[in-house]
């Protein structure tokens, strides 16, 4: 178990540390010197059971705020100090908030010093004691009554005995989750190389192991394990570790740095976090760009808030709001943070990191705020089920990783769970009630569509997606349009896309004329004629020309590339095909591989740009991801 410790400077935290462990935490120079503790200490105390407790001992004074935080990080059991003959002062007050924000539940509460203080002086600290812990999670936590710079004191020995019974009933830690520490000290050692310490937030990590280094990307492979001060094989999540690592250097770790599994290395300088301020006489608002001082893990950042559900975030009132950060943070939903003023003077509250990759447009449209909806399912439960019935567009297993910490073999797919192989080996994971509600949208797009426009064919898939789902992934929306041609909800003629009951009727005069207007074209192939060229062939005037092949352009039957040219669906399909088989598509290498002119394959490929098979990067046109042209019939 992790102990550890919180209250104002001089209350005797590591006195109190050095008289249950028999460990002096003050290793400094400067700290012997000055009788205040400027970094975290450590101790550890072999218990009866085989079970280790460490304790941090944390620094007191308010400059020092940011290493508290960082040193109460992942802590199993919170340990106030408070000293009998000041009482409760400034720092009591802000560490217990700080501890309250991170969401430490278990706590106990040494009153020190009792040796200076009358029995009717401590009382009233009890009281006061009392009254502070009332509304937290600590109300009713048992208050120890120490000397501890007495020999023997029977107060720091039922304290200790206190500590040993809230270890041996403390929940094991969940090891299946991907492995996470917070690094909050790094150093070298002769002979070894660079080691880093830290509390495991989770999973396991062994001798052998690659980790990465977040953020930076930077792989480090662990050489030798140190868990709870012992040499060990392995170690796991609520352990203090260190691990010597190979193949990093000391100066590209500082505090705040994560080491991670290799899957959750992603990191973001968006976070959409659940945020609450403080309330009282000192609070404020935050309005949009309000900056703030963030510490989430052991690191400290600087941050812009964001509000997303109104323009500003009041005292006392949950809200959701976007912390954007000057450089990229790792998290993961459900972390703790804690918020201070813009002058880094006074802790102001605190929150929950609900997506840990906060969007950089559209953040307060209703499609994200459903997605925070749905982790705000998941950070309450732990169910991955409740996070894809919130989840209207699905979500990637890769994403599921990150989001869950848990390895992809270790995700259990819900019932009713729909599962689309995308690239790469990944997968979309889509609850059944949301395709259903996804086909709606679909056939309501083209239903509005055949309204506004009777006379036209559909639109291609692509725009299609732009006017039914534009943010769903192109795998899904393939996924989504193939499934619904397989049941016959919507029909496809050429690349247009309609539903079954809409057709676009020829007269038999222009059934007639269209049949070898058609079988012209398709002669044609990649240099079609041109309607003036038709007109002439046929004996029939252009504009008829030109109205016709328009209505069959609309009926799905042929493709307009440019003003009077249009191109058989089978050309089409052919030039589709040079598109994706050549190593970079540009105009010269789609003339050369076509033998067309060069304005020719230019026309063609912006043509393939417009209706979405191929995007312009630069000179080149890349295939869309998941893109695929559609086979003539």
């Amino acid at each position: 178990m992790i102990v550890g410790t919180a209250g104002h400077i001089d209350h005797g935290k590591t006195t109190l540390t050095r008289a249950l462990t028999g460990v002096d935490t003050d290793r400094l120079k400067e700290e012997k010197a000055r009788g205040i503790s400027i970094e975290l200490g450590y101790a550890y105390l072999p218990l009866p059971g085989g079970d280790i407790l460490g304790v941090i001992d944390v620094p007191g004074h308010e400059k020092f705020i940011r290493t508290m935080a960082s040193g109460v990080t992942g802590i199993d059991h919170a340990l106030l100090v408070v000293a009998a003959d000041d009482g409760v002062m400034p720092q009591t007050v802000e560490h217990l908030a700080i501890l309250r924000l991170l969401g430490v539940q278990r706590g106990s509460v040494a009153l020190t010093k009792t040796d200076r203080a009358d029995e009717r002086r401590i009382a009233a600290v009890e009281a006061d004691i009392a009254a502070l812990l009332a509304d937290t999670p600590l109300a009713g936590a048992p208050v120890f009554r120490t000397a501890a710079t007495q020999p023997g004191d029977p107060g720091v020995a039922a304290l200790l005995a206190h500590l040993a019974d809230a270890a041996r009933t403390l929940p094991a830690r969940d090891d299946r989750r991907l492995f996470r520490l917070g690094i909050d000290r790094v150093f070298t050692l002769a002979g070894q190389g660079t080691v880093i310490t830290g509390t495991a937030l989770a999973g396991r990590v062994a001798v052998g192991d690659t980790l990465v280094l977040a953020p930076g990307g930077q792989t480090a492979r662990v050489r030798g394990i140190h868990a709870q001060s012992r040499s060990a094989a392995e170690g796991h999540g609520g352990q203090r570790l260190a691990l010597n690592l190979a193949g990093v250097a000391r100066d590209a770790i500082e505090r705040g740095t994560w080491a991670v599994a290799p899957a959750l290395q992603a990191c973001s300088e968006r976070i959409d976090a659940r945020l609450l301020l403080a309330g009282g006489a000192k609070s404020a608002v935050l309005k949009a760009w309000s900056p703030v001082h963030v510490h989430l893990g052991a690191a400290h950042h600087t941050a812009h808030v964001v509000p997303l559900d109104e323009d500003i975030v009041q005292p006392g009132q949950p809200a959701r709001v976007q912390l954007v950060f000057d450089v990229p943070v790792h998290a993961v939903p459900g972390d703790r943070f804690v918020v201070r003023n813009a002058q880094a003077t006074q802790t102001i509250g605190g929150g929950t990191v609900l997506d840990p990759f906060g969007a950089a447009r559209k953040r307060r449209s209703p499609a994200r705020l459903a997605w925070l909806d749905a982790l705000q399912a998941y950070v309450d439960s732990g169910d991955v089920a409740d996070l894809l019935a919130h989840s209207p567009l699905g979500v990637r297993t890769a994403a599921l990783v990150r989001l869950t910490q848990l390895p992809a073999d270790a995700l259990a797919p819900p019932e009713g769970c729909l599962r689309l192989p995308l690239g790469g080996g990944d997968e979309l994971w889509i609850a059944r009630a949301a395709l259903e509600r996804l086909e709606g949208s679909v056939r309501d797009a083209l239903a509005a569509f055949h309204a506004r426009q009777p006379d036209d064919a559909g639109p291609e898939l692509w725009r299609l997606k732009r006017m039914a789902q534009p943010d769903a992934e192109d795998a899904l929306w393939q996924a989504l349009v193939a499934r619904m041609l397989a049941a016959g909800t919507v029909a496809q003629r050429g690349h247009s896309l309609h539903l079954p009951e809409h057709s676009v009727a020829l007269t038999p005069e222009e059934e007639a004329l269209a049949a070898p207007l058609l079988a012209a074209l398709e002669r044609g192939r990649f240099d079609p004629p041109w309607v003036r060229d038709l007109g002439k062939e046929f004996r029939v005037a252009e504009d008829e020309v030109r109205r016709l092949l328009r209505k069959l352009a609309r009926a799905g039957q042929l493709s307009q590339v440019v003003p009077d040219l249009f191109y058989h669906p089978r050309a089409l399909a052919a030039l589709a095909h040079i598109v994706a088989t050549l190593p970079d598509t540009q105009a010269a290498t789609f003339r050369d591989a076509t033998g067309l002119g060069r304005k020719r394959a230019i026309q063609v490929l912006e043509f393939f740009d417009r209706v979405g098979y191929t995007r312009r990067v630069r000179n080149s046109h890349l295939v869309r991801p998941n893109a695929c042209w559609p086979d003539p019939a």
